[in-house]
């Protein structure tokens, strides 16, 4: 849980502006990213990048618990009854992980993007409980919350499965190639190699950039979903298929279903390196090693 608040909060401006662009707010929607970044805190102020951002730790908190415990359960779970060790479990447990913690915790990160995608001067949500009252009554109760929930589970799958696997292959490599070069002994376990803080970073780094570009075009459906009756166009956007077709259609490929992602990256790249780091750091200090 607080590896992925530590996370989420070091990147939090460049998941407003990503969720601003990803959609095409009239606004901004002529900006690239760093106008958009600058522009934001003229409009808005500067805590107008972390709009969104409350939601987004009620939601992430028990999103890093879920993902990084389920983690470890599946890992055991498909070593022992499926007999699979190695490469290949990361990546099962990986993506089986990503997709428990997105189910469990759809409804916040619902709420986040509706909160982020408001303009300041254009609120129609006062807050967290506001909002939810508002999906709840307006847009069809508990199914209004699960809107863009398939295109969510099919990105995360990869994502989360090529992030861990990504991650555990590039750690058990380091330290069985070079451990006295980029391992040390754990600060609960002597026994224990871990690796040293920068090589942490660096190696949650690519497993991010691997992941995210994998799974990128499902993460801009998603959040087109997820905004539904707040955009123009959101007949033509109602099941997964139909959005990858229209964004598609209307804006190809790099200005549609790739638009913001060298914004992801400079999000995604050190989001991920804290995320992971502070993961094995909390090991180590919880003495779970």
């Amino acid at each position: 849980g607080v590896a992925g608040c530590c996370a989420k909060t070091t990147t939090a401006p460049l998941d407003r502006v990503k969720i601003l662009l990803q959609a095409h707010n009239h606004h901004y929607k002529h900006l690239g990213v760093f106008s958009t970044l600058c522009a934001v805190p003229k409009k808005e102020g500067y805590l107008g990048l972390y709009k969104g951002n409350g939601a987004m730790m009620i939601r992430i908190f028990p999103y890093g618990a879920i993902q990084f415990m389920a983690f470890d359960q599946y890992k055991k779970v498909i070593k022992k009854q499926l007999g699979i060790s190695g490469h290949v479990h990361r990546l099962m447990a990986g993506s089986m992980a990503g997709i428990t913690a997105v189910i469990c915790t759809y409804p916040l990160d619902m709420v986040r993007v509706r909160l982020a995608f408001q303009v300041k001067g254009e609120h129609k949500y006062m807050g967290i409980i506001h909002a939810f009252k508002m999906i709840y009554t307006k847009e069809g109760g508990l199914s209004g919350f699960y809107r863009g929930l398939m295109p969510t589970v099919v990105g995360m799958a990869p994502y989360a499965g090529f992030s861990f696997f990504t991650f555990g292959t590039l750690k058990s490599i380091g330290l069985a190639q070079a451990p006295n070069l980029l391992g040390r002994p754990s600060l609960d376990n002597p026994d224990v190699l871990v690796l040293k803080t920068h090589v942490n970073l660096l190696c949650g780094g690519i497993a991010g950039a691997i992941a995210q570009t994998i799974s990128y075009p499902l993460d801009v459906t998603r959040r087109r979903m997820q905004l539904g009756a707040v955009l123009p166009d959101s007949e033509k956007c109602l099941t997964m298929v139909q959005t990858l077709k229209y964004v598609y259609q209307q804006h190809g490929v790099r200005r549609g279903l790739y638009r913001g992602l060298s914004l992801n990256y400079i999000r995604c790249i050190p989001s991920q390196a804290v995320a992971f780091t502070t993961y094995e750091l909390m090991k180590q200090f919880l003495h779970l090693n």
